[in-house]
């Protein structure tokens, strides 16, 4: 199975794992049973909308939490922000939910911001940018890679 995800990876020398899975809009308990990993390895793309105009956020979160709201606009710099209905984000990110990966929105004004629970670990799985495809890669590259910024987002 290959996409742009992948070629893009494949570019980059990255050294990544692909695994199938149904393409049914699965959550991360349900990836996590499905690949028998831990849950707090299973990373969730969240869009996220800025209170005024500016680049749209994709939290990056594990398995085991929510979003903190909160603490994501302090970690950004920003007063408030909003959770992206299913329905807005994927509009938003021309990607189903389940599917919606910062890899796959590489250079499409999002600003990527990963929960640093993730830099306890080598590696994540992540979404391979559509529904069915799971990415496990190191942290250190997909950091690199999205630019991203790393932060405690997620609900103690």
């Amino acid at each position: 199975m290959k996409n742009n995800v992948t070629r893009f990876l494949d570019q980059q020398q990255i050294d990544y794992q692909l695994f199938n899975l149904p393409n049914d809009k699965l959550s991360a308990e349900e990836t996590a049973e499905y690949l028998g990993k831990p849950l707090q390895k299973i990373f969730k793309t969240i869009v996220i909308k800025r209170e005024k105009r500016g680049k749209l956020i994709l939290a990056v979160v594990p398995g085991t939490g929510e979003v903190d709201l909160k603490a994501l606009a302090k970690a950004i710099g920003e007063k408030k922000v909003a959770l992206a209905s299913h329905e807005e984000a994927e509009r938003l990110t021309h990607l189903k939910v389940g599917g919606i990966s910062p890899l796959a929105l590489l250079n499409h004004g999002f600003q990527v911001v990963i929960d640093n629970s993730a830099l306890d670990f080598e590696r994540i799985h992540i979404s391979g940018g559509e529904r069915g495809m799971n990415i496990s890669l190191p942290v250190n590259d997909l950091i690199r890679i999205t630019k991203a910024d790393t932060a405690s987002i997620v609900h103690k």
